[in-house]
């Protein structure tokens, strides 16, 4: 996953957060620690729907690009051997 990948996917767990704890302060019969607790549940819910999201994504430009390397290009093992 890419440096951008992982910033939007805080971003996106943080807004999630907020917004949950928005909404969950607007209802007054719930404890503070249940409120959190909830808040939590639901930015990690939002943020899971993110990455299940990016993984189809990655999949179908993966499968879409037929012509071009699609593993990554590793170094040559040979420069790592012991020399002798």
């Amino acid at each position: 996953m890419g440096r951008r990948a992982q910033a939007s996917n805080w971003c996106l767990w943080l807004s999630g957060i907020a917004g949950s704890i928005a909404y969950n302060w607007s209802r007054p019969n719930m404890k503070s620690s249940v409120k959190i607790i909830h808040a939590r549940l639901h930015a990690q819910a939002l943020t899971l729907a993110a990455l299940a999201g990016a993984a189809v994504v990655e999949y179908y430009d993966h499968k879409s690009r037929k012509n071009e390397d699609r593993y990554a290009t590793f170094l040559p093992i040979e420069s790592y051997a012991p020399k002798e």
